[in-house]
């Protein structure tokens, strides 16, 4: 797969000790709660659809620290486990979720797909193909109706800008000036499809100067890259210029689903990009600075231990869903303050 390089925003950033102590145990908590589901997966413990985060979590982790939920706010695909952990979401109700048990986030009746945290600025994952585009911008548009000068994120993969919503959106949102980054998680794939098969536009940011909206690449698998180009648009955006487009170029180390072996990748091209581990990254920056010693990656991979170990617990413990709920939370209540008996 040929990329070509990623722009560098002209300025200077310097990130403190507790910035980088921050992103290690954010991605690291990401990374093992994947693991688990996975394992937990293969054990039949998990069931329906289950799409893994892992190799793209600085996509989250960089976002989560560039903006200011959850008065911003964050949207995405199926791929959804990575950013309610990066903004701090419980990984008990999180894996209660996976497990369709009552005591999970969407109540156990949104699975993988369908994760939710409003109070955490997370407005959900969402499984239609480019269906959570046009809700992005909608979350934008009500956040400069009440003048907020919060922004949200919409994040999407490769395949949904394929998508009409994609296009008709980008053109809305240019036209209407509204408070929304876009971020493409360019993992290069569209479940087994290369993006080179699918598009005569392989750098997909170009896409958005069809709107005249500022778009640029971003080195997705590091996480001090996905910080500032966030940051960057969200400023942009509170200034009300408008909307950004950002391609993260990422990569997942498994396949599109757990369903998906992924033989049309070499284990050669796997590996290449397991060089760029964004965790490992981070690592070394932090261990080059002297911001911490192995002393605390033991400290912080225990923790995370135990973290994963109570949520599977509470996830196992919990009760399903009964019968009547699937009554519950169809339609919303009526609620017209305008309307008297």
């Amino acid at each position: 797969m040929t990329r070509t390089a990623e722009k560098k925003s002209s300025k200077k950033y310097e990130f403190s000790q507790e910035q980088y102590l921050f992103w290690y145990e954010n991605m690291l908590l990401i990374r093992r709660f994947e693991e688990k589901a996975a394992q937990l997966y293969g054990q039949q413990k998990i069931r329906g659809f289950c799409h893994l985060y892992i190799g793209q979590e600085a996509c989250a982790s960089g976002a989560v620290s560039a903006l200011n939920p959850p008065g911003d706010k964050f949207i995405t695909a199926y791929r959804d486990h990575g950013q309610p952990l990066a903004l701090g979401t419980d990984p008990k109700i999180l894996m209660a979720e996976l497990f369709g048990k009552a005591t999970g986030c969407s109540k156990g009746k949104g699975g993988s797909m369908h994760f939710f945290d409003k109070e955490k600025g997370f407005w959900g994952g969402h499984g239609i193909v480019g269906g959570q585009i046009p809700l992005g911008a909608g979350i934008a548009f009500a956040e400069k109706y009440l003048e907020t000068n919060n922004v949200c994120i919409c994040y999407l993969g490769d395949g949904a800008v394929r998508q009409g919503s994609f296009h008709e959106t980008l053109n809305m949102a240019m036209t209407w000036k509204l408070p929304v980054i876009f971020a493409i998680e360019n993992n290069g794939y569209a479940m087994g499809t290369s993006v080179a098969r699918t598009s005569n536009v392989t750098d997909l940011y170009i896409l958005g100067e069809a709107y005249q909206m500022p778009s640029a690449p971003v080195d997705g698998m590091t996480v001090e890259e996905v910080h500032i180009a966030v940051s960057e648009a969200a400023e942009r955006a509170r200034k009300g210029e408008g909307p950004t487009l950002l391609e993260f170029r990422t990569y997942r180390y498994r396949g599109h689903s757990m369903s998906d072996p992924a033989k049309y990748r070499t284990k050669e091209e796997v590996e290449e990009y397991k060089q760029q581990d964004p965790i490992e990254k981070v690592k070394r920056t932090i261990l080059e600075n002297k911001f911490a010693d192995e002393a605390y990656f033991e400290a912080v991979e225990a923790k995370i231990k135990k973290q994963i170990e109570e949520a599977v617990k509470f996830a196992e413990e919990s009760p399903f869903p009964t019968p009547d709920e699937i009554f519950k939370d169809v339609y919303a209540e009526p609620n017209y303050p305008f309307i008297t008996e």
